[in-house]
C-alpha cells in the first residue's frame, strides 16, 4: 500500500483589516411643505412642545394649522415650512418644485444604519417609497427699519429624536439663510431657550449673534384680549 501523501505547509492566516469603514448612506431632501404634509408636521410640533417642556401650551391641531399655514399657497411671502426627508435609496429626479424654490438635496456618509421607529408615521406625502419626514423648519417675513430690509423670522427648527446630530438642523438653516440672500433680504433670526446650551452653543458656532441684552415680549390668551380692549393710556410713564 502506498504511504499517504504528507498534509500540505500550513497556509498564512487571513489578518482582519480592523481599519476597514462601512458607510451607510443617507440621502436627504428639503422640500416645501403642503397641506398634504399637516399631519406630520402637527405630530413633530406636539413633539417639539414635549422636548421644550411646553406641552400644556400647544393646542395646535391639524384643522387650524391646514387653514392657517397654507390658506393663501405663497411660500416666502407669508408663513412657509421646509421639510427635511431622508432615504436609504435616491430620490426621484423627477419632482415638481415651486417657481422661487427646488429642492435641496445632499447626501450623509453615516457609520451605522439610523433606526427609526415612527418611519410609518412619517412617511412622505409625496407618493414614494421609503421617504421619510426626518424635520422641519417653520418661518416667516419680518422687516427691520435699521437695515430697511425685510427677513426671515424662524419660529420653530425641529429634528425628529432618531435624526438628530447629524446635521440636518445645521442643513435646513442653511437652507432658509440661501433663500433669505437670494430674496436680497437683510437677516435671519430666531430665539433659543436659555437652557439649551447644546443649540446656543450651536448657533454660536456658526456665526449667530445670541442677544444675551433682548427679552422676548409676547401677548396671548386672556391677556391679549384684555389689553386689547383697554384705551392703552395707562402706565404712560413706563414707556
Amino acid at each position: 500500500m502506498a504511504s499517504a501523501a504528507p498534509p500540505p505547509p500550513p497556509t498564512a492566516t487571513a489578518e482582519l483589516n480592523m481599519n476597514l469603514s462601512t458607510n451607510y448612506p443617507l440621502f436627504t431632501r428639503i422640500r416645501l411643505a403642503g397641506k398634504p404634509d399637516v399631519s406630520a408636521i402637527h405630530k413633530m410640533i406636539h413633539q417639539m412642545a414635549v422636548f421644550e417642556r411646553l406641552s400644556d401650551q400647544c393646542s395646535a391641531t391639524e384643522p387650524s394649522l391646514s387653514a392657517t399655514l397654507f390658506s393663501n399657497n405663497t411660500p416666502f411671502e407669508s408663513v412657509t415650512v421646509f421639510l427635511i426627508e431622508v432615504s436609504t435609496t435616491l430620490f426621484p429626479s423627477s419632482v415638481s418644485h415651486h417657481p422661487k424654490f427646488s429642492p435641496i438635496h445632499k447626501t450623509l456618509n453615516l457609520d451605522c444604519p439610523i433606526s427609526d421607529p415612527e418611519m410609518e408615521t412619517f412617511n412622505s406625502s409625496k407618493t414614494e417609497d421609503a421617504i421619510i419626514i426626518a424635520g422641519f423648519v417653520l418661518f416667516f417675513p419680518n422687516y427691520s427699519t435699521f437695515l430697511a430690509k425685510p427677513g426671515f423670522y424662524i419660529e420653530d427648527l425641529f429634528v425628529r429624536e432618531c435624526y438628530r446630530r447629524k446635521g440636518l438642523g445645521k442643513m435646513m438653516l442653511s437652507a432658509v439663510a440661501k433663500q433669505a440672500v437670494a430674496m436680497g433680504y437683510g437677516r435671519v433670526e430666531w430665539v433659543v431657550l436659555d437652557w439649551n446650551m447644546n443649540a446656543i452653543k450651536f448657533y454660536e458656532q456658526m456665526g449667530a449673534n445670541v442677544m444675551q441684552e433682548w427679552r422676548v415680549c409676547r401677548l396671548t390668551g386672556d391677556a391679549l384680549q384684555g389689553y386689547a380692549t383697554t384705551s392703552g393710556t395707562h402706565d404712560l410713564d413706563l414707556i
